[in-house]
């Protein structure tokens, strides 16, 4: 699907320009900076890549180089400066995750081409609960997205879900052309950001929605003994779920407001357009089997782990043999088996080459970085530097300390990287202490899945970014507020409910 480009008035354009310039002027003096100043307790191969994501940093935070291009360049810088080899560098580029990107894109590209987003997107429209206000679709929309994603990759769930919502912004914008009220271009923005942050926080929800959570069971199970169930992880996650989604559903509707409580005349044409769709073609049918096949191998593990538990062999049966990865990449290739329109089939290659690989490899430059940082033991170096500038009193201080440093480094690193970092750290900072490990350590497992603020936070964040409706400095600002309310959040329901789970 072709991202839509947003005007910018004459101001913002001034102030891209400026944000542009600073950024090529202020990397490469970090960089050096970061590189000639001391850093004690790093190793050499640490140093030079702080200098290197700083400068990463700076550059993603404004613009001055396309992101991809930024990206691809602070992996090379890696390789120049030896940090670690070539091999080392770009293996994330094959990681799982940039398959499973391929993909959903690919099945999103196909569902576009053949028209199923609209058939989807007017369905949903002309519901009667939603009654043509846009205020309603983004809340119905939202908790859609949330629920898929408490049960299949959040990853997945935003790639299932873009394709919709930019066909639905399609037909709200286009509805107020001639025929009703126009829509403010803000909505475009807070529909996108909702399919991001609303599959982010829908994660949480079970032990198997989001790859962080995995990784901090596993943590506080090899290291401190300690055994979550499944239902016990939802005693905590779906409370904090259901508190951040209507937090994130409050807010998005106030700052990216339709500018019409309803979509007037225009929902009259909806209703119209839907009528006029006609029978589904054999693109429409082979595009939802293979969406309906890609859906059920996701989601079929989670329902295992619901019914039989982790443990299940039939569980790690599934998740080994059709990881969600597998399952992205067989759902697309049955496009290029089943019948598509006039003899042809479901998708071309030129067709399905033509999805947004930008993004593929802005996260996968990203993800590079964050797991050197593992590796090279730069991770755990400012996982106890930020621990340190943080006021630490009592097991209440340490939980909200390992809470806020996990939201920190997930804004910089992948949410998996973010929690293989953190979780060790706090549970090792625990014990030195005196402290029970248990309640801090759940805390950071559950941060990790938060930062919103970048493009390169999460693949979420990124995916909705290639949309176009998304100005980096809205999501800039937009995350900071959720990132600050899951703070709060997630540091009260871990403190109060914690106890459920020993």
């Amino acid at each position: 699907m072709p991202p839509a480009r947003q005007t910018i008035s004459a101001g913002e354009e001034r102030f891209e320009r400026i944000r542009n310039r600073v950024g090529l002027i202020a990397a490469p003096l970090i960089f050096v900076a970061l590189l000639l100043a001391p850093i004690d307790g790093l190793k050499p191969e640490a140093h030079r890549l702080a200098a290197v994501m700083a400068a990463v940093i700076v550059l993603w935070i404004t613009e001055a180089l396309p992101m991809p291009a930024t990206a691809l360049l602070g992996a090379a810088a890696c390789v120049v400066l030896r940090v670690a080899p070539a091999k080392e560098v770009f293996a994330p580029y094959a990681d799982p995750l940039i398959f499973l990107f391929i993909g959903s894109f690919i099945i999103a590209r196909a569902i576009f081409l053949h028209g199923l987003d609209r058939r989807v997107a007017f369905a949903v429209l002309s519901m009667r609960w939603i009654g043509g206000r846009p205020s309603r679709v983004l809340l119905a929309f939202g908790a859609v997205t949330a629920t898929l994603s408490a049960w299949m990759s959040n990853t997945a769930t935003t790639a299932m879900m873009f394709g919709i919502g930019m066909s639905i912004l399609s037909v709200m914008m286009a509805s107020g052309r001639g025929v009703g009220p126009a829509i403010d271009p803000r909505y475009a923005t807070g529909l996108m950001l909702m399919t991001s942050f609303a599959a982010s926080i829908g994660g949480l929800a079970t032990p198997v929605g989001t790859p962080p959570n995995v990784i901090g069971i596993g943590f506080i199970r090899g290291l401190l003994n300690e055994e979550i169930t499944f239902f016990e992880w939802m005693a905590v996650g779906v409370p904090v779920v259901v508190l951040l989604f209507i937090c994130l559903y409050l807010y998005l509707n106030a700052l990216s407001p339709a500018g019409v409580t309803t979509l007037g005349e225009g929902a009259e044409v909806i209703r119209r357009e839907r009528a006029t769709l006609g029978p589904w073609t054999p693109g429409q049918k082979s595009v939802a089997i293979a969406f309906a096949v890609t859906a059920a191998l996701w989601i079929t593990p989670g329902l295992f782990a619901l019914f039989a538990g982790e443990t299940s062999p039939v569980y790690r049966e599934l998740s080994s043999r059709v990881p969600e990865s597998a399952a992205a990449i067989l759902g697309a290739l049955l496009l290029f088996l089943l019948p598509g329109n006039g003899g042809a089939r479901a998708i071309t290659w030129d067709e399905a080459a033509k999805i947004d690989w930008g993004v593929i490899l802005l996260y996968g430059g990203g993800f590079a970085l964050g797991v050197l940082s593992f590796q090279t033991g730069l991770a755990e170096g400012v996982g106890r530097g930020l621990t340190g500038l943080l006021p630490i009193q009592g097991e209440f201080g340490l939980l909200a300390a390992s809470v806020i440093v996990a939201v920190l480094l997930s804004e910089t690193t992948s949410n998996t990287a973010s929690a293989n970092m953190v979780v060790p750290v706090v549970i090792s900072i625990s014990l030195a202490q005196g402290m029970d490990p248990f309640v801090p350590a759940l805390g950071a497992t559950m941060a990790a899945s938060l930062g919103f603020m970048l493009p390169v936070s999460t693949p979420c964040n990124a995916i909705v970014y290639g949309s176009g409706y998304v100005p980096l400095m809205r999501m800039v600002r937009y995350g900071i507020i959720l990132d600050l309310i899951g703070i709060v959040v997630i540091t009260g329901a871990v403190w109060l409910l914690s106890p459920l789970l020993r």
